[in-house]
Formats: structure tokens, C-alpha cells, sequence
């Protein structure tokens, strides 16, 4: 019985052929577990390096920048190469292993900086970092978010494996945050604590991707065979980078989903840093940044365990526009008591339960858009397409953050200030509730005319009978 179960042709509900098993799925999780994993710890490394190895603020604050505007263009160039793979050849797979075991060792030496003058610390500082944010961690990123696209051409399969990414991500991003600091103070709270905190999640980096890589796959299985799972080879024609963004800028549904995208990480690079400030000179008292935290993990359990079914009753484009919609409404009805501590907890624990879907679903609309490159110009790009997602994410994290400051300076901000000042309190109030009004009401606007998942269907239709022309033609 059970072997007959485990070779059963199964179809999702739009009659596409379903690869994936549970033990898929937690093997493709742990790369995102791994991604979030150095990411959060790269997060962390301003306090080591100014408190542990004893390097200035503003010169580690410089290196930081200078690594991020690297990383942020190196993303686009990645995707180029592995859309230019060789005809024949894996363009996705082999970098889990490329990358991914040089990421594991190189999250160790980010914690081992050697004596010596600053200058030379610095320097080693920013070499590490650039190698591994700018390159080791794009060289798994972009292929990784490929696999997404090529692995299932079932939309509800792919929007299941990001579903498990999300969450594999997101425990992994709680556990550095939470257990870092002391974890390290338990093992001294020296430099040599976090070389051996280090070593231990470079390994496990090191582990998880082997595990990734061994159950990965390059194509989606033939829906048509329903014998064996018998995985089409896909050849597509060799572009120049410019002929490839040319013909993406003109690809309507990249371009919106471009702006939803980029909103929804302004957001997230708003609301990361707004809660410490609203905390301090809203509540008067920041040690409540603590509590709204340990709130904020009930609505993101229950926004993970309510994901799937919200999918199959929604869709992945409608469920993000009414989450979207909910983000806009709560926010706005927080205008009408923002220094209430409990009421504007309450109020955000439900946009952290409406914030979650876009976390697993982003990548299984940018699938979509690769559907239609297909349909529109006969070749689906999916490096590319896929490493401008990517490079959006970053730019819009980084302005995320850089916004809080230019309203905190316009305020003229004082951190000495016993009391913040009515200019003070405006801006706070402009960051933590008026922005992201705005950049939700463009996320609902985009979504509302994203029509793409409605049009999969002749689509798809349409790309296998050019298909199957050119078979004939061919023969």
C-alpha cells in the first residue's frame, strides 16, 4: 500500500503533474535556513567588531556601505551567468556546493580577525565581507531562488516550498537574534566565544547545503509521462545582459511586480529600526521593544500555520492584495491613538500576521513572470529575472533604513534629548505609521493589476502548442 501511494501519479488542482514530497521540501528549506543564517549573523557583526575586536563605529559603518553597494550589483551579474550556462550543463544546482561549502568556511573567518594595526583589520573586515555578501552569498541566492522556479511547474507546489522557506528562514533569523549574544557571553564573551559560535554555524551552513544540494533538481518532471519521473532538459537561446533587461522592462508583470516588491522591502527596512525609536520617545521606554518582539511571535506562528489553507482559499495574487488592504486599515486606525502602548501592540501584531504571505509568495509570482517572458518572448530568463528581484530586495532594505534617518534629521534628532520634541515625535510617527501606509496602498495598486495568475492557464496553453509546433517543424 504505502509503495503504491509513495509512485502515485499525483496532479494539483489546476491539473499540473506534482514532484514534490515532505522530504523535498525540508531539504529545499535548509538553503534558506542557511541564507538567513548568514545574513543574520553578518547583521550582528557591528557589535562584534566594535565591542570584541575594538574597531571604530564610523569606520565599520563605512566598510558596511561599501560592501552593500558592491553586493547590491553583483546580484545582476550573477543571474547573466547562469543563464549563459553552457547547453548541456547544471545552472543552478552546482552552486549550492560552488558557493555554499566556500560560505560555510567564510562565515568563520569573518570572526577571526587578526592583530595588528587597524588599517590592516579594516581591510580584512571589508574583504571578508565583500566575499562573503557580495559574492559566496549571491552565488547561492540567485541560483537557489532559480530552483524555486524550475523545480515544479505546479503553482501550488511552488508556492508550498516557499511557504517551507519562509518559515525555515524565519527560525533561523530568530535563533541568531535571540541566542547570539548569549550564547557567546555564556562561552566567555570574548573574540574566541564568537569564532567558536562561528564554526559551529559555518558547519552547519556547510551541512544543510550538501543536504539542499543532494535533493535538488535542475527541470520540472514531463507532466505528460506518467510512468517515471522523466525531467525535461529546457535549451534556451544565449542573450546579452542589456537584450535581457530590454526585453524584462517590457514585461508589464515584472514591472509591477518590480514596485510591489521594492515597496514590501522599504517596509521591512522601516519597521526593522522604527520599533527601537518608538519604543524610547513614543512609550518612554525602550525595554518595551522587548515585549512588543515576544508578542510579535504569536502572529507570525499563526501566519505560518494559516498560510497554505489561505492560499488554496485565496490564491497567492489575491491573498496579497488583501493582506496588503488589512496593512493599509490597521495602520490607519493607529493614527487615532499612536502613544497607547497596548493598542498599537495589538494593532501591530495583525500587521505582522498580514505581512507574512508576501515573505513565501513574492518568488511564486516572480515564477509567473517568468512564464510569461516565456510566453511573450519564447525564452524565460530565470536567472535574471530572478537576480532583479534580488538586487530590489536589497536597494529596498537599504532605503528601508535610510529613511528613518532622513526623518530623524529633518526633525533635527537629538539622542541626548530627555523628551522628544513635537518635530521628534512627527517624524516617528511619519515612519512608523504614514510610510507604511503609503507603500502598502502601492503594494494593494500593484496587486490590483497583477491579473497574471488568472491568465496562467492559456499561458501555458499557448507556450505548448509553440512547443509542439516546433517539434514537428524540427522533424
Amino acid at each position: 500500500m504505502s509503495r503504491k501511494k509513495k509512485d502515485e501519479v499525483r496532479y494539483d488542482k489546476d491539473g499540473v503533474r506534482k514532484v514534490m514530497r515532505i522530504r523535498d521540501y525540508f531539504a529545499d528549506s535548509l538553503g534558506q535556513f542557511s541564507l538567513n543564517a548568514i545574513s543574520g549573523i553578518v547583521g550582528q557583526l557591528t557589535y562584534f567588531y566594535t565591542d570584541k575586536v575594538g574597531l571604530a563605529a564610523g569606520a565599520i559603518a563605512t566598510i558596511f556601505m561599501v560592501a552593500k553597494i558592491i553586493d547590491a550589483f553583483t546580484d545582476v551579474f550573477m543571474g547573466n551567468i547562469v543563464d549563459n550556462t553552457k547547453p548541456g550543463k547544471e545552472k543552478y544546482r552546482p552552486w549550492l556546493l560552488r558557493a555554499g561549502i566556500p560560505a560555510g568556511l567564510m562565515l568563520i573567518a569573518m570572526f577571526t580577525v587578526p592583530k595588528g594595526t587597524s588599517t590592516f583589520q579594516l581591510a580584512y573586515v571589508l574583504i571578508t565581507n565583500v566575499i562573503l555578501t557580495a559574492i559566496l552569498y549571491t552565488a547561492i541566492a540567485v541560483p537557489y531562488v532559480s530552483l524555486q522556479i524550475v523545480r515544479t511547474n505546479s503553482q501550488e507546489e511552488r508556492s508550498f516550498i516557499g511557504t517551507w522557506r519562509a518559515a525555515a528562514g524565519y527560525v533561523s533569523g530568530m535563533v541568531i537574534a535571540i541566542l547570539i549574544i548569549p550564547i557567546t557571553n555564556m562561552l566567555g564573551g570574548t573574540q574566541s566565544a564568537w569564532i567558536k559560535f562561528g564554526v559551529f554555524f559555518g558547519a552547519l551552513t556547510i551541512l544543510f547545503m550538501l543536504i539542499c544540494y543532494k535533493y535538488a533538481r535542475e527541470s520540472a518532471v514531463d507532466a505528460s509521462n506518467t510512468n517515471e519521473e522523466q525531467v525535461v532538459e529546457e535549451v534556451e537561446e544565449q542573450i546579452s545582459l542589456m537584450e535581457a533587461l530590454n526585453k524584462l522592462v517590457h514585461n508589464r508583470y515584472w514591472v509591477i511586480l518590480l514596485v510591489i516588491v521594492f515597496a514590501s522591502n522599504v517596509s521591512y527596512g522601516v519597521t526593522a529600526v522604527a520599533g527601537t525609536y518608538y519604543a524610547k520617545w513614543i512609550y518612554g521606554n525602550d525595554n518595551l521593544v522587548a515585549v512588543a518582539g515576544g508578542l510579535g511571535l504569536v502572529p507570525t506562528i499563526l501566519g505560518f500555520a494559516f498560510l497554505t489553507p489561505m492560499i488554496k482559499k485565496f490564491g497567492p495574487t489575491k491573498l496579497l492584495k488583501y493582506m496588503a488592504a488589512i496593512s493599509v486599515v490597521v495602520n490607519a486606525v493607529r493614527i487615532i491613538n499612536p502613544d497607547n502602548f497596548v493598542f498599537n501592540t495589538a494593532m501591530g501584531m495583525i500587521t505582522t500576521f498580514a505581512g507574512i504571505p508576501i515573505m513565501a509568495l513574492a518568488t511564486v509570482l516572480t515564477g509567473m513572470t517568468i512564464d510569461y517572458n516565456e510566453y511573450k518572448y519564447g525564452i524565460k530568463m530565470v536567472g535574471r529575472t530572478s537576480s532583479i528581484q534580488s538586487f530590489t530586495n536589497k536597494i529596498g532594505n537599504g532605503l528601508g533604513a535610510a529613511v528613518i534617518g532622513w526623518c530623524l534629521a529633518l526633525a533635527s534628532y537629538d539622542a541626548t534629548a530627555s523628551v522628544a520634541t513635537e518635530a521628534v515625535r512627527q517624524a516617528i510617527f511619519t515612519f512608523s505609521i504614514y510610510i507604511p501606509i503609503i507603500l502598502n496602498a502601492i503594494m494593494f495598486i500593484g496587486l490590483s493589476k497583477f491579473d497574471l495568475e488568472s491568465r496562467l492557464g492559456e499561458i501555458h496553453a499557448a507556450i505548448a502548442k509553440r512547443n509542439a509546433q516546433k517539434e514537428d517543424h524540427q522533424e
